[in-house]
């Protein structure tokens, strides 16, 4: 099965796939995620908030997004119908970076699953709009995160300081640079980190790159194979955009920090950098 499927090949196959519709609103949170999802959204696909659905309460951390629990996931995945052989494919309105979570998670703990290359607006046929329709809960027997997929805070400094693991940053270059910071309560990057930004792996179509394009632009990253790598962004979510470029380019499962520079920067002892370069100083 491959990682990528484009909209013809899950209009073919809707009655042997369970489709999840992944969206997030940082404004108007899962209220208005709801809403855009109730506007249209592939016939049959079953709606996963980011806040609700894909992350664990942020006050118990790491980050804004941190992972929920492994009996909480399971709930979520059954409540939505997908079960433990299921086909799932994952999209969103927001170019895959959003779905990409879905995905890192579900392969993380050994599901099938696969992104709908271009997201809803590669869709071109009909639209159901309303709530999602109604699903039997099907048996899902919840599994724990595996930490070799995960990096932790204290990893991503001991990796810089010995640089013994490429760290990548997803977020935009205005964010990275320090410039802009609209979710967080300080600006710049994580000393020594190279700026990936997420968008980066799409074509000028919103498709993803071909895997030899891919290979190219994280070569250039210094990336040459994803066990000595570890993405992250604001808060664990645009990151996975990366890993999955990274699996699809063929080189195998970098880690992500869930944390992210959300959790980076909760300790103002934590060092902080801005402008161009990955060793700039604040």
């Amino acid at each position: 099965m491959s990682m990528l499927v484009d909209a013809v090949w899950v209009a073919a196959h809707l009655d042997e796939v369970a489709v999840a519709d992944v969206r997030w609103s940082a404004a108007g949170g899962t209220a208005e995620a709801t809403r855009g999802f109730e506007a249209g959204h592939i016939p049959g696909a079953a709606f996963l908030d980011v806040d609700r659905d894909l992350s664990g309460d942020p006050a118990g951390g790491p980050g804004r997004h941190p992972l929920p629990s492994p009996d909480a996931f399971a709930r979520t995945l059954s409540v939505a119908g997908i079960g433990d052989d299921s086909l799932v494919i994952a999209y969103d309105d927001a170019q895959g970076s959003l779905a990409a979570r879905l995905w890192w998670m579900l392969d993380a703990i050994g599901y099938r699953a696969a992104l709908l290359d271009g997201g809803l607006l590669a869709w071109s046929g009909a639209l159901e709009t309303g709530p999602a329709r109604g699903r039997s809960a099907t048996p899902v027997r919840p599994r724990p995160w595996p930490p070799g997929r995960i990096g932790t805070v204290d990893e991503v400094a001991a990796a810089l300081r010995g640089a013994t693991k490429t760290v990548l940053d997803a977020r935009a270059p205005e964010r990275y640079r320090g410039e802009v910071e609209p979710l967080d309560p300080v600006g710049g990057h994580i000393p020594g980190v190279r700026n990936a930004p997420w968008a980066g792996n799409l074509s000028a179509s919103g498709t993803f790159r071909s895997p030899e394009e891919l290979r190219e632009r994280y070569a250039a990253l210094g990336v040459t194979a994803g066990a000595d790598t570890i993405a992250h962004c604001g808060s664990g979510v645009t990151a996975c955009h990366d890993l999955f470029a990274m699996r699809l380019a063929g080189l195998g499962d970098a880690r992500l920090y869930v944390g992210s520079w959300s959790e980076w920067v909760g300790d103002p002892a934590r060092p902080v950098a801005t402008g161009d370069e990955p060793g700039a100083s604040a």
